[in-house]
């Protein structure tokens, strides 16, 4: 074989391009197919702009955070885990900063990353192919791991010969920015299988649609979904209201898991407890009932002649307080030395377990990551090599690996694709 036949590798997102990165250090000659018209498109996008490149979470606590696939990362975080990202990306000179526990470049800004990536990568020689659609990936023969990679573009067409390839292709999420799911086609022809696909990191829309009124309000709460196989502690965070139901960190985080159940049956039942986090975290709805009880006697107690509304303004956004007392059945104006004990425990049952029944996400074209891809039961973890095919490697959103939002799924994107890089120029 060649020493000029380069390592071909489809996309130039996140994980593209750290593999490209990778394999040009190790001396290889590097091809990026892309089928957008400039690289990192979708990079632009994370964290708001401001690109939430990692996080300071440890290796067994960031795996721990992946929750069922998790383990499979142990040997690429080995070789580029969360203070590595950070290293690299000063050596990139892009100098970073942190509020405790997400990780951004000091520029708070995507392009700074972007930019640099690119730049290190034409620096090292890469060579990129815009506005391309890989069609196909054929192995030449059992052999060796020479492949001949179909591309398509406009009115053209060309094939290259690679050495190896690196499916590095990004998921459905973002199709405006990339998110085509083309790369789980290629993996299917080539014999591998891919799970189920659901979006996730993405809004979920609520059957009850009073929540338009709601519509902007924010504010922290305890999201729970009620299902078999959930978590009973649910997801701490903030949670947004928008014109037809709910997003915010703490909903992002649990959405994957609540698509793959829309998969399967119609509506989820999902509860909101509003507990203030600053009068203490509580662990349970039953906590959080016993919280406001001990409210209610309180302001009988000091604050008898105010309406319910005025006193629970105190811990809750005003817009929320009438819809809260609305749904349990009480009058807001009611002043709190008259609010009887029934009408105290509906109120606080609503407030530390306020029911909601979610029928649908946002979809594809709002959901930030993949959930499901290209099977890791196939992948060799230590080098992210398939199982199936000599040569060719998978990095990023199109494995079955994906994480909540805080820098998770970028971490992925650059560990994949580092180690990717790194195995298919050895």
């Amino acid at each position: 074989m060649s020493s000029e036949e380069p390592i071909v590798i489809i996309g130039a997102g996140p994980a593209g391009l750290a593999a490209a990165i990778a394999a040009a250090r190790a001396g290889a000659r590097v091809v990026v197919v892309e089928q957008l018209d400039r690289p990192g498109v979708k990079l632009l996008a994370t964290g708001g702009g401001r690109c939430n490149i990692t996080n300071v979470c440890e290796t067994g606590e960031f795996m721990a955070r992946l929750g069922r696939q998790g383990r499979f990362l142990r040997d690429a975080l080995s070789v580029l885990d969360a203070r590595g990202v950070v290293e690299w990306m000063e050596e990139l000179g892009v100098p970073t900063c942190t509020d405790g526990l997400r990780v951004y470049p000091a520029s708070q800004s995507a392009q700074t990353v972007q930019r640099a990536l690119v730049h290190r990568a034409r620096e090292l020689g890469v060579e990129f192919r815009f506005g391309a659609v890989v069609t196909e990936v054929t192995p030449v023969s059992r052999e060796t791991s020479a492949f001949a990679v179909s591309l398509s573009w406009g009115g053209g067409a060309e094939s290259l010969r690679a050495r190896a390839v690196i499916v590095a292709s990004g998921g459905r999420s973002y199709a405006k920015l990339g998110g085509t799911g083309g790369g789980y086609a290629l993996a299917r022809r080539m014999g591998h299988a891919v799970t189920e696909l659901s979006p996730a990191l993405v809004g979920l829309v609520t059957r009850e649609d009073w929540v338009r009124t709601l519509a902007g309000v924010s504010l922290p709460a305890r999201v729970t979904f009620l299902d078999k196989g959930a978590s009973k502690a649910g997801v701490r965070g903030d949670v947004l209201f928008t014109h037809h139901g709910l997003s915010g960190p703490a909903v992002l985080d649990i959405s994957g898991d609540v698509a793959e159940r829309l998969a399967e049956r119609r509506e989820i039942s999902l509860t909101l407890d509003v507990t203030p986090v600053s009068d203490g975290a509580v662990s349970s709805p039953t906590a959080g009932h016993a919280f406001w009880m001990r409210e209610f006697s309180q302001w009988q107690s000091t604050d008898g002649t105010k309406a319910v509304t005025t006193m629970l303004a105190h811990h809750l956004p005003g817009r929320l307080t009438n819809v809260l007392c609305e749904q349990s059945g009480v009058d807001g104006r009611t002043p709190c030395a008259h609010l009887g004990g029934d009408a105290r425990r509906r109120l606080a049952s609503t407030l530390s377990a306020w029911s909601l029944t979610v029928v649908a996400t946002d979809g594809w074209e709002k959901a930030m990551v993949t959930r499901g891809g290209v099977s890791l039961k196939q992948i060799t973890p230590r080098t992210l090599g398939s199982r199936l095919i000599e040569g060719l490697y998978f990095a990023g959103e199109v494995l079955d690996l994906d994480g909540p939002s805080g820098g998770f799924n970028l971490q992925i994107a650059f560990t994949t694709g580092h180690l990717a890089g790194l195995s298919a120029a050895r």
